[in-house]
C-alpha cells in the first residue's frame, strides 16, 4: 500500500497491519522498538501511572503491545506504525 493509502487507515488498522507484518516476518526489532516507545506514548496521552508500571513490568508492555492500536495510545503511536509500514510496502 502506498503512503497516501496508509494515511487513510485508522490507528487500529495501522497497528494491526504493522504488528501482523512484524510477527509474520519475525521482525523482533520493530516489536522491541514498539515496546520501548509505548511508555512515552502513554505519557503523551496523560497516562503517567501506566508509564511507571510499564517501565517496571515487561508483561504490562507485552499486553500494551497487543492493544496499542486503540484509543489515544493508538493515535500517539500512529507515526511509528506509518514509518514502519512505509518501509514495508508489501505489509
Amino acid at each position: 500500500m502506498d503512503a497516501t493509502g496508509l494515511e487513510t487507515l485508522s490507528d487500529s488498522e495501522l497497528h494491526e497491519r504493522a504488528v501482523r507484518y512484524a510477527v509474520r516476518h519475525g521482525d523482533l526489532g520493530f516489536l522491541w522498538n514498539l515496546l520501548k516507545v509505548i511508555p512515552a506514548a502513554e505519557a503523551a496521552t496523560g497516562h503517567h501511572s501506566e508509564t511507571t508500571a510499564d517501565l517496571t513490568r515487561v508483561s504490562a508492555l507485552l499486553s500494551d503491545a497487543i492493544t496499542a492500536g486503540e484509543g489515544n495510545l493508538g493515535a500517539a503511536l500512529r507515526p511509528v506504525y506509518l514509518e514502519y509500514l512505509r518501509e514495508h510496502p508489501d505489509a
